[in-house]
């Protein structure tokens, strides 16, 4: 068994961690949003409202900050006024985007904002910048947010609504470099200057307003952006990045059926956001050396081929130990840039991509995921405190990245909060783990398996969380035992 040592130093406290970082993604996309989190009101699946009840009660169990919607690329075709109103009234539309399906906007405004209610998240909007008009996303906020007289306000109550809804964060469009309408980035950043002015605060309300960032490694899009933004009226950009194993979009490897060092390259991959997600913040320090203007991951996660015989335009895939292993990865990472880093939005909820959460009919499991942001939820709204972590590269057949990765934290009540993750399929680790304050006891849970164990709706719990003893104790040193392809978290407790 190997030992590498880890360094925790609980009096340098170096950011908030944003309970945002653990937010989610809702888009019209295959059957995320119909029959995966909305089945309507005459379903025979238990619902409120039309929401599923079993996937609500699981994302308030995973204790989900924020949802994204309607998009992605489904945004800039969404005209908002399509979706509000008698269901059987609202103008029909197809999916473009995603399958060629029509789209009945059955699930709308009002519903959204339902969900968020019903879920306990803030709301995330993108608005519609691509194929709509300033008037149309101006008039959208004041109908959710405003109590003035005024016509979208009588209209959102004859609509069933008396009161406005709380809303606070908005994105002015949605990858504006791409499907979103294939802008220059000035040209882009000129329409966020003149969309984001007619997008008012109505009766207290304040908008958190996120400008389109860029595409992964796309530098250029964010020097070309910067010098436009300004914090008076953008309190962050967004970055978009997907885990592709193979690197090439045309055959992206599968989710289940793959070799060991598909699953090596995979974690390589991810791995790459970490750099670049240094270069984005040295281009954004030049025009804004004082960090007024965070940074929103506001899409990430694993990309693979759809599974076989399924709607290549719906995006369903399978999700297993590798994928837990990735968000794990992840949002350890976001926790360490903590101080720049605002919000993160995995890509998405239920049914597509990397999901939390997979349903067929009345059937719903949680996946590998779904248990990792389960674990990790302790870090909400935590402060991160130093960690530095010895001796972890691994060199796989000319495939190197690291294979631990760690964040901690301090909690409101003073416990101290660790997540680690092993990436090697191989080997078990021993954390040599020195702190620089005492601790009397410990809880501590474990998510294991190989690396591509997933749950099916025959055998939903073959992978999931459960309490672990791995940990030997004494004042201000722990002992850490990591199996191969795990993800570990510790609270130490005074």
């Amino acid at each position: 068994m190997i030992t590498k040592k880890l360094h925790i130093k609980t009096a340098s406290r170096l950011a908030h961690i944003n309970k945002e970082i653990y937010g989610h993604f809702s888009e019209h996309l295959g059957r995320c949003i119909y029959n995966g989190i909305y089945v309507g009101e005459d379903s025979e699946i238990p619902n409120t409202n039309g929401m599923r009840n079993d996937v609500v009660s699981a994302l308030k169990e995973m204790a989900i900050p924020v949802l994204r919607w309607p998009g992605g690329c489904f945004a800039d075709e969404y005209h908002w006024m399509n979706g509000i109103g008698p269901k059987d009234k609202r103008v029909k539309m197809i999916n473009t985007n995603w399958g060629g399906v029509t789209e009945d906007n059955s699930f709308g405004t009002h519903e959204f904002m339902e969900l968020c209610d019903q879920i306990g998240c803030e709301p995330y909007l993108s608005g519609n910048v691509g194929s709509g008009t300033v008037r149309e996303l101006s008039e959208w906020i004041e109908y959710i947010t405003s109590d003035n007289v005024s016509p979208m306000t009588d209209l959102r109550k004859q609509n069933g609504r008396e009161k406005p809804w709380h809303l606070k964060y908005l994105g002015i469009g949605n990858e504006s470099w791409g499907c979103g309408g294939l802008m220059t980035p000035e040209y882009y950043a000129c329409q966020y200057r003149q969309y984001q002015q007619f997008c008012k605060n109505y009766n207290g309300n304040k908008l958190y307003k996120i400008a389109v960032g860029p595409n992964g490694n796309d530098t250029n899009w964010t020097e070309k952006l910067m010098p436009y933004m300004q914090p008076s009226f953008t309190d962050a950009i967004s970055l978009h990045f997907y885990t592709v194993p193979t690197g090439n979009w045309d055959d992206k490897g599968n989710a289940t059926n793959f070799s060991e060092e598909q699953y090596h390259m995979t974690i390589r991959e991810t791995q790459k956001i970490g750099p670049m997600i240094e270069e984005h913040l040295a281009i954004m320090d030049k025009t804004d050396p004082e960090h007024k203007i965070g940074l929103a991951i506001d899409e990430w996660g694993c990309w693979y081929n759809v599974e076989e015989g399924t709607n290549p335009g719906f995006l369903f895939q399978q999700n297993t130990m590798r994928d837990a292993v990735v968000a794990a990865i992840n949002l350890n990472l976001f926790n360490r840039r903590a101080d720049r880093i605002v919000m993160a939005n995995i890509a998405q909820v239920v049914n597509v991509l990397q999901s939390v959460i997979l349903t067929e009919g009345a059937k719903m499991l949680r996946t590998p995921t779904y248990y990792v942001f389960k674990m990790f939820k302790k870090h909400h709204d935590s402060t991160l405190v130093e960690s530095t972590l010895e001796n972890t590269i691994l060199a796989h057949d000319g495939i190197s990245y690291e294979d631990v990765s760690v964040s901690a934290s301090i909690l409101e009540c003073g416990d101290l909060f660790i997540t680690l993750c092993n990436a090697n399929p191989d080997e078990t680790y021993t954390i040599d783990t020195a702190i620089d304050e005492s601790y009397s006891c410990f809880e501590a849970s474990i998510l294991t398996g190989e690396m591509g164990a997933h749950n099916t709706f025959d055998e939903p719990d073959t992978v999931k969380d459960c309490s672990y003893g791995g940990v030997a104790l004494i004042g201000s040193h722990a002992s850490i035992t990591l199996p191969p392809c795990s993800i570990v978290t510790v609270q130490l407790k005074r």
